[in-house]
């Protein structure tokens, strides 16, 4: 394909010329909270692994899908924390549900391309508490789309993780210097937790993740490879490494299998489901 083909079809799915958005400014609202209906599992002792899990799931559309993957991917069952992207209030009731967890949700704003609610959710067997939303500096060109990061603190006996699900916007959407005044605002804001922190989400980029190594978060993902299998306007487009695992006071997990991607989504999106198996430490 050729550059002006490619740039032509990115500038499309960036949603120039689409109508405004309705951007969620408030600090804390709209929120959604879903709590799991059986009992919480029983606190662990000490802390143990902890298997995280970012999913895309493209408009919140495919939820049966989706949770075909979250459920039939062995990487992917028994998670402590499931971060997904593009979602709306019904779709993540629905996968809370299907998986028996806790949830919370902050919409960013409502999408013109669909209308309706569009935004990060934060899912885990495990209490969720001291949820809040993190609004992101820069809105979209064309939709002025603001995006936002969803913030809560997973609990399993005495350990505590504060978890972000994040979702930036595309490529020609904004900038490369403001994607990077987005992952400063996260790692100031990350970086005052007490806590371990775990950031997971749909980055939109690779390399500008380096943004947050640079604040002193490990990036366990940076190697990982392709998450992404779309195409543009009919135009197939190679695989992109959008979706990332950051880290502060976690790394992975000792072994061979604490890291990877669920290559069949099983045409839930067109990113890939990732995971990772963390532990405390430097």
């Amino acid at each position: 394909m050729s550059g002006r083909r490619l740039a032509a079809a990115l500038l499309a799915a960036a949603g120039l010329g689409c109508a405004s958005a309705k951007n969620y400014l408030e600090p804390a609202a709209p929120f959604y909270e879903f709590r799991r209906e059986a009992e919480p599992p029983r606190a662990p002792a000490d802390a143990p692994p902890l298997r995280v899990v970012s999913f895309n799931i493209a408009y919140a559309i495919e939820i049966e899908r989706a949770l075909e993957v979250l459920r039939g991917a062995e990487p992917l069952r028994g998670a402590d924390l499931v971060a997904l992207q593009e979602m709306d209030a019904p779709g993540t009731e629905r996968i809370a549900k299907a998986l028996g967890m806790n949830a919370v949700y902050f919409p960013s704003g409502v999408h013109p391309k669909h209308d309706r609610d569009f935004g990060c959710a934060l899912l885990s067997p495990w209490p969720l508490v001291e949820p809040r939303k993190l609004v992101l500096p820069h809105g979209a060109r064309g939709s002025g789309l603001r995006r936002s990061a969803t913030i809560a603190t997973v609990v399993r006996g005495a350990s505590r993780v504060r978890a972000y699900s994040v979702h930036l916007p595309s490529p020609f959407a904004i900038s490369g210097g403001s994607r990077k005044e987005e992952l400063r605002a996260l790692a100031q804001d990350a970086s005052a937790s007490a806590d371990p922190v775990v950031i997971l989400g749909d980055f939109n980029s690779h390399d500008k993740v380096e943004e947050l190594q640079r604040a002193g978060f490990a990036w366990p993902t940076r190697k990982l490879g392709h998450t992404t299998r779309f195409r543009l306007l009919g135009i197939p487009v190679a695989g992109m490494s959008y979706d990332h695992v950051v880290t502060k006071r976690l790394r992975l997990a000792a072994g061979d299998s604490v890291l990877g991607i669920v290559r069949d989504n099983r045409g839930a999106s067109d990113h890939l489901p990732i995971w990772a198996v963390l532990v405390e430490g430097e």
